[in-house]
């Protein structure tokens, strides 16, 4: 027991200590955790003195991998697959096919038994999930082209791990050398035939489950009204499942995987994503850990030359493959080369598929453990690649390509209003105030959507309207306001000490993207602060308390006080923002402030019930 515990503490305390460091440095999660795995193994700390240790604990721990297909079976609803088909099969097929080919095709080369490299091409054409998923969401992109290609290739290789384990026991039949091997399951000693044939009666049998099985389970255990026993269900049916494959041989995460496909539509996935996401990260981070121990150094450096070049070999037959892919799709080069890259790593499923490879014969110990580090590199390498791209490689290349500016447009008209930004919050403001009579003199320094726009109808002068000469030019001296709709934080602060040196008779209203954007500006003496997301989100409450029986006259009355009492407590919190304690103490005070002066003025005033002041007339102007 005390052993347990002194193995735990050591590994959640590497875990503390090194993930955060790899998020901050943008490595992502999964190096955190492979990182912390090697300081505690036998080739750091030794916290863990050998690696028989380590394959126990992964051992243990490859159930969040099951539980992680699991999960992801769960996303992937039929008729989302359906609508992606053209990106799964065109873009995702091909690049495994192609990666797989070209791996395949080097360990021919190499002069490596067939069986071997089908195996570990296989394997290795798949890219690291939890890696690149976490990556693009940390970076925003998942909306970007960049996004939505990876997302395409990995969904497939997703399901492409249902083949590949199926395949692996026919690679076992294939080799006569092979058929001692232990394959696990009371069919290790039956014909291949009967093997193969029990691995489809198997995932028939999970298809039944899914379909009839688990549905009145989850229905009947919800009754209680019990979360934890939902849990144990849900847990049950992840077990369960892996417990049928193991007993015909098969990877328990190809089942967990068909069953979470099977229950995408069920009324209970949203409930069985929250009950399994805190086992499966736990799991998954113990699982990488026990990964990084079990990395045989010694055997990495006994032979350092060929591992290396395996390791980069793969990763840039990988980014090449993925590459094209990206041309052919009309990627920009930066983009594709984001793409490219942050693809090129070895899948976390490569492991699974690595063990189940060994149990079945394919691979000695030797070469798992060689195809082990090899993967742990790439997945160490790829995102010390794309950190380089994003902060060294790609800021050169737009630097290099970067068309230069054109000169300032020469503004020819003076009005009460300067505008500074016209992209969709600008835009919207300069139509509504040229809708009701008044014009503004619009300047934007993105000279394509200057273009844009003129093209449409606008006019729009190009320049930097922190140039003073611009300014003046624009008629700052005799304008009574300048509005700045732009996002960018430094461009604003440097206009405000422009108007504020310069035109100090001028109104300055400033687009504030957060409330701690706005308190920089507050200190600066701004006294104009739109916070972009504010009226928005006020208005969506509006409507929120209408749609729930409230009268129109009340929302408009206990909206305009919320927005009142919300720029009061910034007046507030901006003394405290440099203090995070009394910051926190200051804002939690301020919201209890805010509430019930709201609550007060509801019930003191109105009536939610009360209607008899909302005419339909009232009800449209207040929509």
């Amino acid at each position: 027991m005390d052993g347990f515990l002194f193995n735990a503490i050591v590994y959640i305390l590497a875990a503390i200590v090194c993930v955060p460091i790899a998020k901050r440095l943008g490595m992502g999660s999964v190096l955190g955790y492979l990182i912390a795995g090697i300081l505690v193994g036998p080739y750091g700390f030794a916290f863990i003195q050998d690696e028989s240790q380590g394959q126990d604990i992964m051992h243990s721990t490859e159930f969040g991998v099951v539980m992680m297909l699991f999960l992801i079976g769960l996303e992937l609803e039929p008729k989302n697959l359906w609508k992606m088909r053209e990106m799964i099969l065109k873009v995702g097929l091909s690049q495994v096919v192609a990666t797989s080919g070209l791996i395949f095709g080097l360990g021919l080369i190499l002069e490596i038994d067939w069986r071997i490299s089908l195996a570990a091409a296989l394997s290795m054409a798949l890219s690291s999930t939890a890696i690149v998923l976490q990556s693009l969401k940390e970076k925003n992109q998942m909306d970007t082209s960049t996004g939505k290609l990876s997302f395409g290739v990995l969904l497939l290789q997703d399901i492409a791990v249902i083949p590949i384990l199926a395949i692996l026991p026919l690679l076992a039949v294939a080799g006569p050398e092979l058929s001692g091997s232990e394959h696990g399951g009371f069919l290790e000693h039956q014909p291949g035939w009967v093997q193969t044939l029990m691995i489809f009666v198997a995932i028939g049998v999970v298809i039944l489950l899914g379909r009839f099985g688990f549905g009145p389970l989850l229905n009947w255990v919800s009754k209680t009204k019990l979360r934890e026993l939902f849990t144990a269900s849900a847990l049950l049916i992840v077990v369960g499942i892996a417990f049928l494959m193991e007993l015909v041989g098969l990877s328990p995460a190809l089942g967990t995987f068909l069953a979470g496909v099977i229950l995408a539509n069920s009324p209970y996935k949203h409930a069985l994503e929250s009950d399994l996401d805190p086992f499966k990260g736990l799991l998954l981070g113990l699982f990488f850990m026990a990964v990084g121990a079990t990395v045989n150094f010694d055997l990495i450096f006994s032979d350092a030359v060929n591992v290396f070049s395996i390791t980069f070999g793969v990763i840039l037959i990988k980014a090449l493959v993925l590459g094209v892919i990206g041309k052919t799709r009309k990627l920009s080069l930066p983009d594709n080369l984001r793409f490219s890259v942050g693809l090129a790593q070895v899948s976390e499923f490569s492991f699974v598929t690595y063990a189940f490879a060994l149990q079945l014969g394919i691979l000695t110990a030797t070469t798992s453990g060689i195809l082990m580090a090899i993967t742990a590199l790439s997945m160490t390498f790829t995102p010390i690649f794309s950190l380089l791209l994003d902060k060294i490689i790609l800021p050169s290349l737009e630097k290099r390509n970067a068309k230069p500016k054109p000169e300032a447009d020469q503004i020819d008209e003076r009005n009460t209003v300067i505008l500074v930004g016209f992209s969709h919050f600008g835009s919207t403001m300069g139509r509504f105030l040229r809708a009701n009579g008044i014009e503004a003199t619009v300047l934007d320094y993105d000279p394509d959507r200057v273009d844009f726009l003129r093209k449409m109808g606008f006019k729009v002068y190009f320049g930097d309207a922190t140039r003073l000469d611009l300014l003046h030019a624009a008629g700052a001296e005799n304008a009574k306001i300048l509005i700045s709709a732009i996002r960018s934080t430094e461009t604003n602060k440097k206009l405000v000490e422009l108007c504020h040196e310069n035109f100090p008779h001028l109104e300055v209203m400033i687009r504030a993207k957060n409330r701690y954007e706005a308190f920089e500006l507050m200190e600066m003496g701004v006294e104009n602060i739109y916070r972009e997301h504010l009226d928005t989100s006020i208005r969506m409450g509006q409507e929120a308390l209408q749609k729930l029986g409230f009268r129109a006259h009340t929302v408009q009355r206990l909206a305009a006080q919320f927005r009142k009492y919300d720029e009061d407590s910034l007046k507030v919190l901006v003394k405290y923002r440099s203090n995070e304690t009394e910051y926190i103490s200051k804002i939690r005070k301020q919201i209890e402030i805010q509430e019930a002066l709201l609550s007060g003025e509801l019930s003191r005033k109105f009536s939610m019930n009360d209607s008899a002041w909302d005419s339909d007339q009232l009800k449209e102007e207040s929509e």
